[in-house]
């Protein structure tokens, strides 16, 4: 029997199980187990981790996790951060499958990162869609609010260490104005339940090609809401995070995933999201 599971604290709204109920039922793989590891600290709890095929990991333990395993992937060793675990053969070696869930989310959905791009928000996962989008290439202005102006230097110092030219402008939201090829909301501003908000102005979104909501509940915000009504293509949070759910599994499985059938699951998580909260 395959072991997995998810490290956090707390645990109680997680969309995780389902997820990847559905993915293992695409692997083919009936004999497995996906517990829930609800462990508030560490402690004497790794051993029953690393006893595991495979883990995810959520707050708060992406960082403190490190210690405990043999080696970081590329993308973890990028954030400090580790969101999955692999057991290989009894070596420990961790990943950061959220910037796969967004790039991928953005690819599935005809959208880009390259030319002019908008970010509002720049804390936690923000960091991570900033750099990603100067890897990407893209001209990018940061939006966020007075008194945040410190979470934009860490993409900058990225940017001028690995050799990235790309062209990063800190915004106050009042400030922003202009045309943007993508529009990416990595804020909680329109978060159940306070889904009436909205993190720009309807003019900013009809000047958009392409809006990209990390939130998922509701299942489409106030900004999707008006990029869908002002025929702009979007895509909400739930995709990401099926798709760095479905990364972990190529890790773990080496499984493939055609994109019709991850749309398919994102569909089917909303529906579960409803009856959860």
């Amino acid at each position: 029997m395959k072991k997995y599971g998810l490290l956090g604290f707390p645990l109680k709204h997680t969309m995780s199980p389902p997820i990847h109920q559905r993915l293992f039922e695409l692997d083919g793989v009936n004999d497995f187990t996906y517990e829930l590891m609800e462990y508030e600290t560490l402690g004497d709890n790794v051993e029953n981790l690393l006893a595991l095929d495979g883990f995810n990991i959520t707050i708060p333990h992406k960082v403190n996790i490190i210690e405990h395993i043999d080696e970081l992937a590329d993308s973890a060793e990028r954030y400090h951060s580790v969101n999955c675990v692999a057991n290989k053969d009894g070596r420990h070696i961790g990943y950061n499958t959220d910037c796969d869930g967004f790039l991928r989310s953005i690819e599935a959905s005809g959208g880009s990162l390259s030319g002019k791009v908008l970010q509002c928000g720049c804390g936690g996962v923000g960091r991570m869609i900033a750099i990603e989008c100067v890897r990407a290439g893209a001209d990018l202005t940061i939006s966020v609010p007075e008194g945040f102006e410190d979470k934009v230097e860490p993409v900058r110092e990225y940017a001028a260490k690995n050799g990235y030219n790309n062209n990063i402008t800190m915004v106050h939201p009042d400030e922003i104005s202009g045309k943007f090829d993508t529009l990416i909301n990595a804020s909680p501003v329109g978060m159940f339940p306070k889904v009436d908000a909205c993190p720009v102005t309807e003019e900013i979104i009809k000047n958009s090609g392409f809006v990209f909501d990390v939130i998922y509940n509701p299942e489409k915000t106030k900004l999707l809401q008006i990029a869908e009504e002002s025929g702009i293509p979007c895509c909400g949070g739930m995709a990401m995070l099926v798709w760095q759910a479905a990364a972990a599994h190529e890790i773990w499985l080496g499984a493939r995933y055609e994109n019709v059938r991850i749309q398919s699951i994102i569909s089917d998580m909303h529906k579960v999201m409803e009856q959860q909260f």
